[in-house]
């Protein structure tokens, strides 16, 4: 898959995620929020608490390297807490109830993606 494709199944990825959300009565609030220290894919509203979501994707064939899930490193984890505090701090949000959920989408053979969403995941 060439990074074109990866990028189109990215996008395709937060798209589901949202729209996952989205019918659960979450309010998407940004999308590819991006500062100097990286990019927050989804950031929504579950009642009174911001959630910070990290949406990762996998076609089924990718799977046998692990679940979407388990791509998160723990670079990755201290990326997007970072990330999350610069954005908390530009929009006034610093004592805001917060959680980080992962979002895990898997693609099959031309069927709906499956969507597994972690709440608290980190």
């Amino acid at each position: 898959m060439g990074g074109d494709d990866r990028k189109a199944r990215g996008r395709e990825a937060e798209q589901a995620a949202s729209d996952y959300l989205t019918a659960l009565g979450y309010a998407i609030l940004k999308r590819n929020w991006r500062c100097r220290s990286g990019e927050l894919d989804l950031v929504a509203k579950d009642g009174n608490t911001i959630v910070i979501v990290e949406v990762r994707s996998r076609s089924h064939r990718a799977a046998a390297f692990g679940t979407p899930a388990e791509s998160i490193t723990p670079r990755k984890i201290k990326q997007v807490r970072d990330t999350a505090a610069v954005y908390l701090h530009q929009t006034g949000q610093t004592l805001a109830n917060v959680r980080f959920d992962v979002i895990a989408v898997t693609y099959g053979l031309g069927e709906k993606p499956a969507v597994e969403h972690i709440k608290n995941a980190f």
